[in-house]
């Protein structure tokens, strides 16, 4: 299976068409189209650096392997369910391996873009504090990400299969633009911030008695990036906390913006005119 996902150099050219298209729709006279462009030329950029800085890190690949295995001892001896034996109730299935390693390349971008869309079209009121929510979430897991961790399907110690490759859906192992999908960022998992930054955003934000159906996406792409041992359960607990604390920094800020436009003016002191 090709690799669904722009390259940074595609995602960055069509970023900067977008914004540059946006400066001059909104010259012409249409600050709302001028404003959709320039919202996707935000996003594409996004996008871009992601797919970028997935192919730096600050320590070379030498040690991911190492990395890895101290996450799968420490899962061992916190007890955590055994991402081995997940993999197993489902490697017998092969359409629910296929379907795993679809979603796993497919979803998580999906799912994102359109609540991006929903948001920016029908709770216009809301759309920057998720977008402020994703730039910070996608940023603080980059950061983490410089320092490179394999994913278990790369050790041999965990006996887990790489399920995309058996079946030919690898999205890894191919080079595009001349980067290679970065193979060693399994810490944290950007899949599950942003599942579940899907899941609260449409669970805050829509008013329908369905909204709650939405919790079934990061449970899914739990399960997901636990069978095709792409990530580790605690790669999933450290991208929450992540998207946790992007939560905390925007209500902290909030709280203290608030806090200094309660504040009274404070009058100059008059100083009495002798005549």
């Amino acid at each position: 299976m090709q690799n669904l996902t722009l390259s940074w150099q595609s995602s960055g050219a069509v970023g900067a068409a977008a914004y540059v298209a946006s400066v001059a729709v909104r010259r012409s006279g249409r600050p709302a189209a001028g404003l959709v462009l320039r919202e996707t030329a935000t996003i594409l950029g996004l996008f871009a650096i992601w797919q970028f800085a997935g192919q730096l890190s600050v320590m070379g690949t030498d040690g991911a392997l190492s990395r890895g295995q101290w996450v799968w001892d420490t899962e061992r001896r916190l007890r955590l369910p055994s991402e081995y034996t997940l993999q197993q109730w489902v490697l017998p299935h092969p359409l629910l391996v296929q379907g795993a390693n679809y979603y796993y390349a497919v979803l998580h971008f999906g799912a994102m873009i359109a609540l991006l869309v929903w948001v920016f079209l029908r709770h216009r009121a809301s759309y920057a504090w998720v977008r402020t929510t994703l730039v910070l979430v996608t940023a603080a897991s980059l950061l983490v990400q410089l320092i490179p961790v394999a994913p278990p399907r790369l050790l041999g110690s965990t006996g887990l299969v790489d399920t995309a490759v058996q079946y030919g859906q690898s999205v890894y192992g191919t080079t595009i633009g001349g980067l290679q999908a970065d193979s060693y960022s399994a810490m944290p998992s950007v899949h599950v911030a942003w599942c579940v930054l899907v899941a609260v955003a449409v669970v805050r934000i829509s008013p329908s008695r369905w909204r709650w159906l939405v919790i079934a996406h990061p449970v899914l792409t739990v399960a997901v990036v636990l069978v095709t041992a792409n990530h580790y359960w605690l790669d999933g607990v450290a991208a929450v906390v992540l998207l946790l604390l992007s939560y905390l920094l925007q209500w902290t800020v909030a709280r203290v913006l608030a806090g200094r436009r309660a504040q009274p003016a404070v009058e100059p002191e008059r100083v009495p005119v002798q005549i």
